[in-house]
């Protein structure tokens, strides 16, 4: 049977992991100094896939982490996707020659929606997802500091007729709450979308939310980005792993998932879009 794939968050502010609560750039907390080793720290855990967020990037302006998400790229054997800042098709490019599997367009596709037209023709719909970051029905920009007028139902459709076929589903009032997803939201976007994919981000706070969120399956809603509660050892598995001994285990001992090169795991990861 099926089920949720969890993708650990790495929310990068000024070259640290941070966590925000609500979106809010004034509620920061500050979970490891270091990105790339947090995000082995998740490698080694046995995460498949990590979530990466450029904050100082999406938000506009010149500051941004794109040195640090190279360096992820290049020390990790498992895809990364990648959003904050990708406003142009250069900054897509950029980040696919970097090594980035998947890049996130969030503001840009709600700004200028052609973009994602010209992004899936050239690269596909596979390395191309649209993030809706949702606050009472509108989409949300510039790092959810501004309100679109767009209703986030409508654009997901549009977006899908773009050739779109994976979406991240933000709801910001649960971002970093811990208080559950908003299972209503995501079965309502599920069932009227024909061919895209939804991954679930906000509000995961226990294992009893995770399986609430199989009952989606068939809305095609197949994994969820989980944050908070990974950092504050919300799981009770993780009570046997090491994120307690984060400055101390060998970061360069992975999991026992058999390496594969990033060529295969790209062709992989894009056979499995194609095929689900």
């Amino acid at each position: 049977m099926p089920k949720i794939l969890v993708i650990p968050a790495i929310d990068i502010r000024g070259g640290r992991c941070v966590r925000l609560y609500q979106g809010k750039y004034e509620t920061e907390k500050v979970y490891f100094d270091d990105p790339v080793k947090m995000a082995k720290l998740w490698r080694v855990q046995n995460a498949k896939v990590l979530h990466v967020v450029d904050l100082d990037a999406a938000k506009g302006g010149s500051e941004n982490n794109r040195d640090v998400i190279h360096n992820i790229c290049e020390e990790l054997d498992i895809p990364l996707q990648v959003g904050g800042g990708i406003r142009t098709m250069d900054d897509i490019d950029h980040a696919l020659e970097a090594g980035v599997y998947r890049v996130i367009i969030g503001t840009a596709a709600a700004q200028n929606p052609d973009l994602v037209t010209e992004a899936i023709a050239k690269h596909g719909c596979s390395k191309i997802v649209v993030g809706i970051d949702v606050e009472d029905g509108e989409v949300r920009v510039q790092g959810w500091t501004e309100g679109s007028g767009i209703d986030a139902l409508s654009f997901a459709l549009d977006m899908e007729s773009r050739g779109c076929r994976r979406i991240i589903y933000t709801d910001i009032s649960r971002d970093g709450t811990m208080e559950g997803p908003n299972i209503e939201a995501y079965r309502a976007m599920g069932t009227r979308l024909s061919k895209t994919k939804i991954t679930v981000s906000g509000g995961i706070g226990t294992h009893l939310h995770l399986i609430a969120l199989n009952d989606l399956l068939d809305c095609g809603v197949d994994s969820v980005i989980v944050g908070r509660a990974l950092y504050e050892n919300s799981f009770s598995c993780q009570q046997f792993w090491c994120w307690h001994l984060k400055d101390e285990v060998d970061l360069t001992l992975y999991s026992t998932a058999t390496l594969k090169s990033k060529t295969t795991l790209n062709r992989e990861a894009t056979l499995k879009d194609k095929t689900t």
